[in-house]
């Protein structure tokens, strides 16, 4: 309700100003928050309409206030020096619409949103790192759908690259093991931990002998030819691999709709089909000198066009048609004579601003094949999947695999409107330079519409780096944090680190609740370190360098997600006292307290803290619309943390159980009910579950 108040305030207040100031053209209004529940709960800077306009802003408040007339929702405006116009809702209307869960109809964008997230190599366990990844992704997903829009949901799987080439590798080089034998062992638990560690010998063996690295180029070559026995061990080792990825995500409840692979995009000759319409257009040229010879390549996100036109061998070089040497390149291209034979193409690009798209050898790199999988994206490419189901959930949703030859029934994947792809923050120039293709390609607002979701790596705290049973160096332990290396074999695997969580949390949940069966206490410590998990990957804004730590996460205390799980059960525990259904209760609720008791008990000063917690709930889609917009889930987390205080304060404060005035017991069971439905949602967006004890 806060967000739809918002806009019907900011749509009033503009359309009096045009009735007001027709001549005028006006800016958008601006809404802000004030510093104090006290002074209002919105804040109009006037200042933006003081030129256009050219009238003083306190005058111009002054008007609005006076003669704006009623405006459903808003109880009062006052003028504030040195130009705003501070706004308060009507308490009771608020509180009355947010008791009965009033949701108005919001203007939803028409197309499919495709989010695409994880995206880890199938060479070994997954790790903490790409938990971020996956943690950020799939939230996004959630807010997204808690927004009214549809998603897919893609998982990309490079199983032809460098990473599984090097397991391929471990295998048949260094443990010199026949197919049956990988075979064999890929049928194992955990076998992506026994690649783990083979991953992390193959990069000792590559710096034992550079000339062991022409294995691995050896190795990549055989991949690409479907029907080669390396490609064969490699679709084996990479298959078992992403099953296991896809079982540690499932104990997040992450869940995936399609998982598109490297090996179908070079099959299917995705690349060939790109390649013809970025050549056709002039997205790439062919380099015939300097270092870059031989490569096809394109400009560089970022540097400038540059254009010049390959014209016969028999036409000068300084002078077109007879006329004198061009002022400038606009006036060449004007001058050029487009005769059959002519050869004129965007060109001219410096080396440095130069990126290689196929190398000289005929490869095609990373970037071109990402440029091929993004116009199918965007249903640019005429080509299209097989498609095959490849893993059931627990809830019997299906997830698809790319095929050459798949199942004539299937979703239909591909074809969106907009795309955000959950890449680490160095994988910039290579997001950058897809966006640019786009464009070059004439496609400015399917560019437009595609979002780099970047964030940062994570690290360990020397702390947890050794109670995961690493050996620190003095230096080590000096360090604010520790990264993580996969090629080292130093890291935290995300099994690991789910289960020593599970682990320290059911050491507290024993404590506290030996009543319970060994079953119970496990599954309420399994939703305690989810809960912990997700938050602390969620907390950070997504710039921001995270070094992991087992006891800040899992705290009951201060920012975490345990202390936001522990509001609800709280709140829980009221309604269980008071032998009443916590959800029954809220549903009932708007019929039980009436305006006149929330007008009567959210009124006057000594009721503003009160009121800030009632304002807080109503919050939660404006959250939500803010974290899309600005693609940082960090606000929702900060969002569950703050009212899970303000509730907490409440809580202390407020008997509410014990309270002689039945109206106003009922009013505060009202606002407990509220704040723990509000709080259960948000949580739910974050992927956060809160246990029936702590």
């Amino acid at each position: 309700m806060y967000r739809h108040l918002e806009h019907r305030l900011a749509r009033h207040v503009l359309e009096f100003l045009r009735r007001r100031y027709p001549a005028a053209t006006l800016p958008n209004v601006v809404m802000e928050q004030p510093p104090r529940v006290e002074l209002g709960d919105f804040a109009i800077p006037i200042f933006p309409f003081a030129k256009p306009l050219r009238t003083a802003p306190l005058k111009i408040a002054e008007a609005i206030r006076a003669d704006i007339g009623p405006i459903e929702g808003i109880a009062e405006m006052q003028v504030a020096p040195p130009g705003y116009l501070n706004v308060k809702i009507d308490r009771a209307w608020m509180a009355a619409a947010l008791a009965a869960d009033q949701r108005p109809p919001a203007d939803i964008p028409a197309g499919k949103i495709l989010v695409e997230h994880t995206s880890i190599n199938p060479n070994k366990a997954a790790h903490i790192g790409h938990l971020r990844n996956a943690i950020l992704g799939d939230t996004f997903v959630r807010l997204l759908r808690y927004a009214g829009r549809e998603v897919d949901i893609q998982n990309y799987i490079d199983n032809t690259g460098v990473q599984v080439a090097d397991v391929v590798v471990g295998f048949t080089h260094i443990e010199k093991k026949s197919r049956a034998e990988i075979e064999a062992l890929a049928g194992q638990p955990r076998f992506d931990y026994y690649c783990w560690d083979l991953y992390a010998r193959v990069s000792q063996w590559y710096a034992q002998d550079k000339q062991n690295l022409q294995v691995r180029a050896q190795t990549l070559h055989g991949i690409e030819d479907a029907a080669s026995e390396t490609a064969v061990i490699a679709e084996l080792i990479s298959t078992a691999v992403l099953r296991r990825h896809l079982e540690t995500m499932g104990r997040l409840d992450i869940e995936y709709d399609f998982l598109p692979r490297e090996s179908e995009i070079l099959h299917l000759h995705f690349w060939d089909a790109a390649f013809t319409k970025l050549t056709d257009s002039g997205v790439l040229t062919f380099e015939n000198e300097g270092k870059n010879k031989g490569c096809w390549v394109m400009r560089r996100a970022g540097t400038d066009r540059v254009a010049r036109a390959l014209l016969p061998a028999t036409a000068d070089a300084n002078k077109t048609n007879g006329s004198d040497t061009p002022d400038d390149l606009d006036d060449l291209l004007i001058a050029i004579p487009l005769k059959p034979g002519v050869d004129f193409r965007l060109s001219g690009i410096s080396e440095e601003d130069q990126k290689v798209i196929v190398r000289s050898n005929g490869t095609v790199g990373y970037v071109g094949k990402d440029i091929a999988y993004h116009m199918w994206k965007f249903g640019l490419l005429g080509r299209d999947f097989a498609y095959r189901k490849f893993y059931r959930y627990p809830n019997l949703h299906d997830c698809w695999i790319s095929a050459t030859e798949g199942e004539k029934d299937h979703p239909h994947f591909g074809d969106v409107a907009e795309i955000y792809n959950v890449i680490d923050a160095r994988q910039s120039e290579a997001q950058n330079t897809v966006v640019e293709a786009l464009r070059g390609l004439g496609h400015n607002e399917t560019a437009d519409h595609y979002t780099h979701f970047s964030y940062e790596m994570v690290a360990l705290t020397p702390r947890c780096a050794a109670e995961l049973g690493y050996t620190l160096s003095e230096e080590d332990k000096a360090r604010s944090y520790i990264e993580v290396s996969g090629r080292k074999g130093f890291g935290v695997k995300a099994d690991d680190l789910l289960d020593q969580l599970i682990v320290s949390a059911k050491s507290e949940v024993d404590s506290r609740h030996p009543q319970l069966t060994d079953a119970e206490r496990l599954s309420i410590a399994t939703q305690i370190a989810i809960g912990a998990l997700r938050y602390f990957m969620l907390k950070f804004t997504k710039q921001s360098v995270i070094a992991f730590d087992f006891k800040e996460a899992l705290s009951f205390e201060g920012e975490t997600g345990p202390y936001a799980q522990y509001a609800v059960v709280r709140a829980t525990s009221i309604f269980k006292k008071a032998a009443m259904d916590p959800d029954i209760f809220c549903r009932e609720v708007a019929g039980d307290v009436s305006a006149g008791d929330f007008a009567r008990y959210l009124a006057g000063d000594n009721a503003d803290e009160i009121w800030e917690l009632w304002l807080a709930s109503a919050k939660t889609s404006y959250i939500v619309s803010q974290c899309i917009a600005t693609t940082e889930p960090a606000y929702l987390a900060r969002h569950a943390f703050q009212l899970a205080q303000l509730f907490n304060t409440f809580y202390h404060r407020h008997p509410i159980l014990s309270e002689p005035d039945e109206k106003r017991k009922q009013f505060l069971l009202a606002t407990v009910a509220v704040v723990r439905r509000e709080l259960i949602r948000a949580l739910a967006v974050m992927g956060i579950t809160a246990p029936p004890v702590m």
